[in-house]
């Protein structure tokens, strides 16, 4: 009989599907077939080598791992998920950055600069006079008000301007052997310390450009109460360092430091040797002297504070430094201007985030707000244009 037109397209079909299966059946025979002789060539080339001295094949060994077989996964980006994101990010770190923000705002922090460019400033005289080779030291003071009182412990800061502590050559001009306390570094110096390595022939100890520019200034505060009188704000020197450099990184040679630092010579920029840095105390002289070894921690910007004294609170009943009249005291030591520096006395109170620092709550801010803002703005493009149906026609 004849056969109609549907049903040869339907014979046709089925003749397709067929071929398709059955070219899926011989692929999958062919590529076991293929694995499998892989193997076997891959062993018995390895059991061959030793005696026919066949190259051993470079080709990664037939595991998962090797032939990057792994599953894997990888996420569908689709608006159920990325908005969400989106929102969440914004919520979380909205309210962080807020936080952030307000804490850092509460700490009360004074700042005075005593470099003396101005002739109005009273260390005018000791800036444009002062030098390295200068023998009597100059002194002036800086009169000042605190508005509010500070609370709680007190952090005294000196800061450095247009200083480059990070400086390539400056970073590596130090022997941590030498500052470590060992003997053979301490009578000879690492190459690095050039040209502070020796002087007049002797090692010289510390060495290198870190110590040989040692900040030197002394700061003294004092409080002038209502009947005019001086009273001095006692300042500790000890605890300002980190604990890992005053125990571990630096140590003094021996327990008699004039005799350990015997055929040494001092710095060229110091007027004292490392052993008379602080005499009164031996647990903060030599090369554990706290200031010594908060400078010999470099900065990484030109513009740094380091920790200078700290003003612990006396009793919870009257403030750490009341509001009111101050005298700063400076012996002016250290000169800056022949490399255009600025030096700064620093007062600070700390949070439970550290010192003052807006950026960190102001980036969490700005974050959290572009997310929030990107989440909205895709919500809306996302229910205006979404054209897609859950009810599409099939087609006939």
């Amino acid at each position: 009989g004849e056969i109609n037109k549907t049903d040869q397209h339907q014979y046709y079909n089925e003749w397709i599907f067929g071929l398709e299966k059955g070219s899926k059946r011989i692929a999958a025979m062919m590529a076991t077939s293929y694995n499998a002789k892989e193997e076997d060539g891959h062993h018995s080339g390895a059991s061959s080598h030793g005696a026919a001295g066949v190259v051993k094949s470079k080709k990664p060994d037939n595991t998962a791992f090797k032939q990057q077989r792994l599953p894997a996964w990888q996420p569908i980006l689709t608006a159920g998920t990325v908005l969400p994101a989106f929102f969440v990010i914004g919520l979380i770190f909205i309210p962080i950055g807020i936080g952030l923000y307000v804490s850092s705002n509460n700490i009360k922090e004074f700042e005075i600069d005593y470099t003396g460019v101005d002739i109005s400033n009273p260390c005018y005289s000791c800036a444009k006079n002062f030098s390295w080779n200068s023998t009597t030291p100059c002194v002036c003071s800086m009169n000042f008000t605190l508005e509010q009182p500070f609370e709680s412990n007190v952090f005294m800061y000196y800061g450095l301007s247009n200083f480059y502590q990070n400086h390539r050559r400056y970073v590596k001009s130090r022997d941590d052997s030498q500052l470590n306390g060992d003997q053979s570094a301490l009578k000879n110096p690492s190459k690095e310390c050039e040209p502070y390595r020796t002087s007049d022939g002797l090692p010289i100890a510390p060495c290198g450009a870190i110590a040989n520019s040692l900040f030197n200034d002394t700061l003294e505060l004092y409080h002038i109460d209502s009947n005019n009188t001086r009273n001095t704000i006692p300042l500790v020197k000890k605890g300002i360092a980190w604990w890992t450099d005053k125990h571990v990184k630096f140590r003094n040679p021996g327990e008699n430091l004039t005799a350990a630092f015997q055929g040494t010579n001092k710095p060229v920029n110091w007027r004292k040797p490392v052993y008379e840095l602080d005499p009164s105390d031996p647990d903060n002289n030599g090369f554990i002297n706290e200031d010594f070894i908060v400078w010999m921690r470099t900065a990484a910007l030109p513009t740094f504070r380091k920790l200078y004294r700290i003003i612990q609170k006396k009793s919870n009943t009257t403030p750490t430094l009341p509001s009111g009249k101050y005298v700063l005291e400076i012996t002016y030591n250290y000169p800056v201007l022949s490399f255009d520096g600025r030096k700064r006395m620093i007062l600070s109170t700390i949070s439970w985030m550290g010192g003052k620092n807006p950026f960190l709550g102001i980036a969490y801010i700005t974050v959290g707000s572009i997310c929030f803002f990107l989440g909205v703005v895709l919500l809306i493009i996302h229910h205006k244009y979404d054209t897609r149906s859950n009810s599409a026609d099939i087609p006939n």
